[in-house]
């Protein structure tokens, strides 16, 4: 069935369209869970806000690349295409996605923004969108959990001349000023951001907690970190359960960038994080002043399902749910959150193996006595 085919009429006693499973969000994720339900027979339609699939990876910045290779990197039923060993940009995982979206076999709407998704009494779900109606018995929502850029407060307070920007608007060196860059947060994204803000010849600050790194090379590490990835660093294991907490809050080790490589280029690294401000400078928690004319807000996302009543939330800001089932909501699942089942979940490669299992509950459950008329999708 191609892309962005027409809706399904709307029911004359509802004035909305029947769906067996709605799937909200077109990335890796949402695209890996209707694949597997397309083989199961299971009729489905994925909803993507954006104009063009992959536009999520279009729109970070220019020089990203994937810290997995290729050859891990493919959803289910299609290998991602070129040299295996190689660290696929953003753009080319987008034209990826859109690919895999065009021969997938089930709807896929872009351009379709969820509105709002309520439990209806009885069972089932009203899925108000931009295009109209819905009536589902499953909701799968895998728009990830990077809705919402997270910002300190304590940029509110820092001098309005100092040119401040998040990463998810970060482009390239051109948009910084004239002057020294502090780039807060030592993830990846902070490391990639140091790195190329100093060899544009900035004199660049990298703050934030120390998380460790894999120190052997690529084609060593790729497959022991995949391995961990899959196996070691999972809800199944104590230190999976342990380290799930921290890399929620963005506490990942540097896979691609090193410190080495930061050090070479001149990074200042700064193990103490931002914490305010003094006379509109950035301050570091050991007192340290920065007197700089861009700061980089590499400090992540906050997950948002604000449209979903009810949506359960969890301390820690994600979805309460087990194994991808909301608790206490039959019928709505998650799938592509971080740490998920383990470290897989969220990245590429990893997608389609929770999708999978969303999409055999959602079987198992429309088997057991939840059917839906379909109505030409």
């Amino acid at each position: 069935m191609a892309a962005n085919q027409p809706l399904a009429p709307a029911t004359a006693s509802t004035g909305s369209r029947s769906v067996e499973t709605v799937i909200v969000g077109g990335g890796q994720a949402g695209l890996a869970t209707a694949y597997w339900l397309t083989r199961a027979g299971r009729e489905c339609v994925v909803l993507e806000a954006r104009d063009r699939v992959g536009d999520q990876w279009r729109e970070r910045y220019d020089s990203l690349r994937l810290f997995t290779a290729a050859r891990v990197d493919g959803l289910p039923g299609m290998p991602f295409p070129g040299r295996k060993s190689a660290w696929p940009t953003g753009r080319e995982l987008a034209d990826y996605l859109e690919n895999y979206a065009a021969n997938l076999g089930a709807a896929v709407r872009t351009g379709v923004r969820v509105l709002d998704v309520e439990v209806v009494t009885g069972g089932g779900f009203a899925v108000s969108t931009t295009d109209g109606d819905l009536q589902a018995v499953n909701v799968v929502l895998a728009a990830g959990s990077d809705a919402s850029p997270k910002v300190p407060d304590v940029a509110a307070q820092l001098d309005p001349g100092i040119r401040q920007l998040h990463s998810s608007q970060y482009h390239n060196p051109a948009q910084l000023l004239q002057g020294p860059v502090l780039v807060v947060g030592a993830s990846q994204s902070g490391a990639d951001l140091a790195l190329e803000a100093a060899h544009a010849g900035h004199q660049t600050w990298l703050s934030g907690r120390n998380h460790g790194q894999i120190p052997i090379n690529e084609r060593i590490a790729g497959p022991l970190f995949w391995f961990a990835a899959n196996h070691v660093l999972t809800l199944r294991t104590p230190i999976g359960r342990k380290l799930r907490p921290a890399i929620r809050r963005g506490g990942s080790p540097l896979i691609r960038t090193k410190r080495a490589d930061l050090d070479a280029a001149g990074v200042h690294r700064m193990t103490a994080r931002t914490v305010g401000s003094q006379d509109g400078r950035p301050v570091l928690e050991d007192g340290t002043v920065l007197d700089v004319a861009n700061v980089l807000w590499c400090t992540g996302y906050r997950p948002d399902y604000s449209f979903v009543h009810p949506a359960a939330i969890g301390p820690d800001g994600y979805p309460a749910e087990t194994g991808g089932a909301a608790d206490g909501v039959p019928g709505l699942f998650y799938v592509g959150l971080i740490f998920q089942s383990g470290f897989y979940s969220h990245l590429v490669g990893g997608a389609g193996r929770d999708a999978r299992v969303i999409a055999d509950r959602i079987s198992a459950r429309t088997l057991a006595g939840h059917p839906v008329a379909m109505q030409g999708w």
